[in-house]
């Protein structure tokens, strides 16, 4: 009876237990974070699932994340994060935090997942060490994987937008409006694009004193694209020569679009040699399959 009795309460706790963290992991991920931008809006930015949950955790490993051996770490996964726009949601000490308590819970709940493959397939047992290998490795690699993505994507963003944002500048400045007008002007939208955020911080910082050179250097800095540093170099030195803005504007959208170009057509050179190994991986078998299995077939009758 005791025993019955004792197998019913551990139950009871366990489901208790993942009953409160489903709820628990339902909550947070409901939950929508935004950043502020430099005029008072706000942008969505969604944190994955997974950090969300952990969060809260990383207090606990402040000290070592804040430690001096984990400062030139900290310091690229500040400049990292500023690029990827996730400035003022997450710090760079609290990702490293992340990045050790990700396979610290993740790790362990993909073992676990591997254990009960490995049970209802009983040929893949031996492999279970490897499983749970390449799981925590995994776990460990994710969020610098999903950073550098983020960068990726919100810098593949600005390019996108780039040409027709100067465009709208030359537009702008040749129709006698000054530089800082036309670039208000280009953010005046409810939901703006990265290079549009980038753009409002700017002329915020140039409104409360910061030098038009130097707060066009630190976007530069902070976008960390070629292109952009071309541009705002450019926009540097017509302005110490005195050289027309709306004409170097032009002339930086026609390259921009040039180099777009150039890359889209490397990227379409690319594309066979890349489609190369998933062929005559996935591909080639099936065809040969489907081509030689009835031959093989009707030899082995015969034999």
């Amino acid at each position: 009876m005791i025993p019955a009795l004792l197998k019913w309460a551990s139950i009871l706790c366990w489901a208790t237990a993942a009953g409160f963290f489903a709820w628990y992991a339902v909550c947070v991920a409901r939950q929508i974070t935004y950043v502020t931008l430099a005029d008072g809006r706000r942008q969505e930015r969604r944190l994955p699932l997974i950090f969300r949950l952990l969060l809260p955790l990383t207090p606990n490993l402040e000290t070592m994340a804040r430690s001096r051996g984990m400062e030139k770490i900290r310091g690229t996964a500040d400049a990292m994060l500023v690029t990827a726009g996730y400035e003022g949601l997450l710090a760079g000490w609290e990702f490293i935090a992340l990045k050790f308590l990700v396979p610290l819970v993740a790790g362990p709940a993909w073992c676990l997942v591997a254990h009960g493959l490995t049970r209802a397939a009983p040929a893949i047992r031996p492999a279970f060490p490897a499983l749970c290998l390449a799981g925590v490795l995994l776990a460990y690699a994710q969020p610098v994987l999903w950073l550098r993505g983020a960068v990726r994507k919100r810098q593949g963003q600005i390019l996108k937008a780039m040409p027709f944002v100067l465009d709208l500048l030359t537009l702008s400045v040749e129709a006698g409006l000054d530089f800082m007008t036309a670039m208000q002007r280009s953010t005046e939208r409810a939901v703006i694009d990265p290079l549009g955020e980038e753009l409002l911080r700017v002329i915020r910082e140039i409104q409360v004193g910061t030098p038009r050179r130097k707060a066009l250097k630190a976007m530069s800095e902070r976008v960390d694209l070629a292109d952009m540093r071309s541009l705002v170099n450019a926009l540097v030195q017509a302005d110490e020569l005195g050289v027309s803005i709306g004409a170097i504007l032009r002339i930086q959208a026609d390259q921009i679009r040039v180099r777009r170009f150039e890359r889209a057509e490397k990227l379409a050179n690319e594309a066979p040699v890349k489609l190369l190994a998933p062929l005559m991986i996935f591909i080639f078998p099936a065809v040969f399959l489907i081509l030689l299995g009835p031959v093989v077939y009707r030899l082995v009758q015969q034999l």
